[in-house]
């Protein structure tokens, strides 16, 4: 439908943020379908969250070969990766490789975020307000805004009062911070702090780590590809697409169907050893039941936590490191290079806030309740408002001027984590109840924006101008998520972001769909082929 409304340029599609998801997805409608379609993106490029998080030793804990996309074997033979692990820079350079291969920035617009965006009822379309003070309409508004973009950054008394330099993490600053020979404090032990911990000790006078949940990790044994390695990713680039697509977890890797307690535990304990030596997100597919059996999982944790006091000399440190209130892989496993090795160095601290809470923060530096610590420089690695925050930031409204925010204050609900009742012709790239973070993302992404596709194309062939999510089968949906999660030990890490835990009021509800990717491919697949059940369409 076309938009009569002065002062508003209409466009079939509207997308939304322009990572990965962003990029595939204006790719395939522009190209597969011929729409006119524009891609709003906040910075100042492509990338993402990776345009963001520029963090000292921000790098993927998804090997190199499985954090590309696999849709086009020309792109594949066009890109080589150097790192098994690789790190944002390079990362950033895949990004701004993806769109320049396809062309894709005549159509997109940066420096632009979208302000609001409003489903207009009478004419079937969706109106939406820029930064910049101008308005489109569109028949489609895709949400491309990935599950890790929208820095929580902790409301700590008097951090106004700092005299010194802070920064969050996932908000960088391009120049970069100056740590040599400055008095830094990290808060949080996270994945994020986990990787930025051993490159900015490196760099300090002294670093003082402030860690309220102490976590597992995992050596990634990071080292350059090989040339044969490299051969390999090209040669059989049909082949690792095919494991990514029928795996759990959607990497290169298939996890061992065996019981942890079906073997003896001299043989348990050399798989762990092997996989701890091989290092990486593999070691937690040592065994099959290791997510879903407290016991089985308890051989794995303890094995990590005998590691970390191996590691660690001072045991009083070792003792808090390996603190741990979770099962492991509870929360997304991190990987790390030297981690708890950085404990060692005579420059590094440890300050258990768990025992002595941040009071405030001073001119000076933080305060606990124990002791004042004074420093030049803090670092928030304090993570996200996960898979919800970036969607609810933009102010989106469905039928009847339902905010989102309203949909969604008991929790996120959607149909497939595809679509939202009373959004209609809104679809999310893994969203919530979509596998998203409990996965390798490229090969999701490359699912929904396929499924995405192929839907607006059924619709144009059959003469439907709408697409809504039903409001029963969106509550079935999220009973299945939460059955999903609830067959597993994930909801017993009380303090994850899985569960929206690390930001003060959010609603306490198991976001993502822990059913595993290969499953909901399936599922996604069924409900298409039977002419999309669960979904209400309309001419």
């Amino acid at each position: 439908m076309k938009d009569t409304q002065p002062n508003t340029r209409h466009l079939d599609a509207i997308i939304v943020g322009a990572g990965l998801s962003g990029m595939y997805q204006l790719l395939s409608l522009r190209d597969k379908l011929g729409m006119n379609v524009k891609v709003f993106e906040a910075a100042a490029g492509v990338g993402g969250t990776w345009h963001h998080n520029r963090y000292p030793g921000a790098r993927c804990d998804s090997e190199s070969h499985s954090y590309m996309f696999y849709f086009s074997k020309e792109l594949v033979q066009s890109w080589e990766w150097t790192e098994r692990y690789p790190q944002q820079p390079e990362i950033q350079r895949y990004m701004d490789h993806v769109a320049d291969f396809f062309n894709l920035r005549p159509d997109m617009v940066f420096n632009t975020r979208v302000n609001a965006a409003d489903y207009d009822e009478a004419s079937k379309l969706w109106r939406v307000h820029t930064s910049d003070g101008q308005s489109w309409s569109a028949t489609y508004l895709i949400t491309a805004v990935g599950c890790l973009s929208s820095a929580n950054v902790p409301a700590i008394e008097g951090l106004d009062s700092f005299q010194g330099q802070w920064a969050h993490t996932s908000a960088w600053p391009a120049e970069g911070i100056d740590f040599k020979g400055k008095r830094v404090g990290v808060v949080g032990t996270g994945s994020t702090g986990i990787q930025a911990i051993p490159v900015i000790a490196a760099q300090a006078g002294h670093l003082t780590v402030f860690q309220r949940t102490a976590n597992y990790s995992i050596p990634a044994r990071n080292a350059p590809l090989t040339e044969e390695f490299k051969h390999y990713v090209k040669e059989n680039a049909e082949d690792i697409r095919q494991l990514m697509n029928e795996t759990t977890n959607a990497h290169c890797f298939r996890i061992d169907p065996r019981s942890a307690l079906e073997v003896s535990e001299q043989e348990r304990n050399a798989v762990y050893e092997a996989a701890w030596a091989k290092g990486g997100l593999q070691f937690r597919a040592t065994f099959g039941d290791l997510l879903k059996d407290k016991t089985a999982n308890d051989t794995a944790a303890e094995f990590i936590k005998t590691k970390i006091r191996q590691v660690v000399k001072d045991p009083q440190t070792a003792a808090l490191l390996s603190d741990i209130d979770h099962p492991f892989a509870a929360k997304r496993p991190p990987i790390d290079s030297h981690y708890f090795e950085t404990f060692n160095r005579d420059n590094v601290s440890l300050v258990d806030i768990r025992s002595h809470p941040i009071e405030r923060i001073t001119a000076a530096g933080i305060q606990t309740t124990q002791a004042q610590y004074d420093l030049d420089v803090i670092v928030f690695a304090t993570g996200f408002d996960a898979m919800t925050g970036s969607l609810l930031r933009m102010n989106i409204s469905g039928r009847q001027g339902l905010p989102l925010k309203d949909a969604w204050a008991a929790g996120p609900r959607t149909y497939l984590g595809l679509q939202i009742p009373q959004f209609p012709n809104m679809f999310t790239i893994t969203g919530p109840g979509s596998p998203s973070v409990l996965c390798n993302l490229p090969p999701q992404i490359e699912q929904h924006v396929n499924w995405i596709t192929a839907c607006i194309a059924y619709m144009r062939d059959n003469g439907i101008s709408q697409i809504e999510a039903d409001e029963q089968a969106s509550d079935d949906w999220v009973q299945q998520v939460n059955e999903a999660a609830n067959a597993t030990l994930l909801p017993q890490a009380h303090h994850s972001w899985y569960l929206g835990a690390n930001v003060p009021g959010k609603p306490r509800v198991f976001m993502p769909y822990a059913g595993g990717f290969a499953r909901y491919r399936g599922i996604c697949d069924e409900v298409a082929a039977s002419q999309y059940r669960g979904f209400h369409l309309h001419r």
